[in-house]
């Protein structure tokens, strides 16, 4: 009995994996660089996790993305988060230049590669140009805010308008970063003009009157701008987050953007021809798509909610 079993195991028995088989055919290459992505994916995901969870946990001092970036180059007046909406679309269609890179990759044809690819960094010096120009609109700020004793920034207002410290003290808000004022500056000047007065980190309006009484008990310092410390437009957190997210996401891109050009250096010298395929762009594609993907859910929760 014994002696059968083992015969009709020997029978089902199949020959060991010997390696060098391609899984839905994908080379190592590709397989590594979905490795990577998952890895990254999960990084991304923990660094917007943690902002969510500070987000939720102070929900009436959070400052409101559309009173933040509400700036647009060389145009005055509001424009609530359409500079940001811009770089986004950049880079979404940066992805597209991409996409047709990889099909033309596909197709053998050098020439519809080069454009494609050459577009492509286009797209992605732009987009980092862009995010520079915020960053250091950011630092220096355009409204200015009043941190108090209970560690809340209130701002100034006109009415039921936020307005800025800068329009107060009549100073132009375009050089905030020669302008040092003082708390008692600030109450001088809203004694001056009644029609101003605060905002407090709950939104809520109060008159001038109340306004200077508040800012007499609870009022600490001026604050012009954003930095890891302290932030004009609302938590300390805010600002923390957004250098370190959007910071991270954009050294991804900047990589990225480095590695299109070796990438296209490459094409040029028909490195690839003589390969007899363009794997390596796709390979590049991958994980521009993902930076470009990534950006999508940084834009939704860091921006929109």
């Amino acid at each position: 009995m014994d002696e059968v079993l083992d015969e009709a195991l020997v029978k089902d028995h199949k020959p060991a994996w010997k390696g060098g088989d391609q899984p839905y055919e994908a080379s190592y290459g590709k397989l590594m660089m979905w490795f990577f992505l998952i890895t990254d994916t999960l990084t991304f995901s923990a660094f917007l996790a943690a902002y969510g969870f500070s987000r939720f946990k102070y929900p009436d001092i959070w400052p409101n993305p559309e009173d933040v970036f509400s700036h647009f180059p060389f145009l005055h007046g509001e424009h609530p988060l359409l500079f940001v909406a811009l770089m986004t679309f950049i880079l979404i269609m940066s992805s597209v230049t991409m996409v047709l890179a990889v099909n033309y990759g596909h197709k053998m044809q050098k020439k519809k590669v080069i454009l494609w690819l050459s577009l492509t960094i286009v797209g992605g010096a732009i987009f980092l140009g862009s995010q520079a120009w915020e960053w250091g609109h950011f630092i220096h700020g355009d409204k200015g805010g009043i941190n108090t004793k209970t560690e809340h920034v209130v701002h100034i207002a006109e009415g039921e308008k936020l307005s800025s410290v800068y329009a107060l003290m009549g100073a132009d808000g375009h050089d905030g970063m020669h302008h040092h004022f003082t708390v008692d500056q600030v109450i001088t000047s809203l004694e001056a003009n009644p029609q101003y007065n605060i905002r407090t980190a709950n939104r809520m309006y109060l008159t001038n009157e109340d306004a200077i009484a508040y800012l007499r008990e609870n009022a600490s310092e001026v604050l012009l701008g954003a930095n890891l410390k302290n932030n004009e437009y609302g938590h300390p957190l805010f600002a923390d987050y957004f250098f370190f997210i959007t910071g991270f996401h954009g050294f991804h891109v900047f990589s990225g953007v480095i590695l299109l050009i070796i990438i296209l250096i490459n094409v040029i010298k028909g490195t690839y021809e003589r390969r007899g395929h363009y794997e390596m762009v796709e390979k590049v594609g991958l994980y521009w798509h993902f930076v470009d993907l990534v950006w999508v859910f940084v834009f939704t929760f860091f921006y929109l909610v």
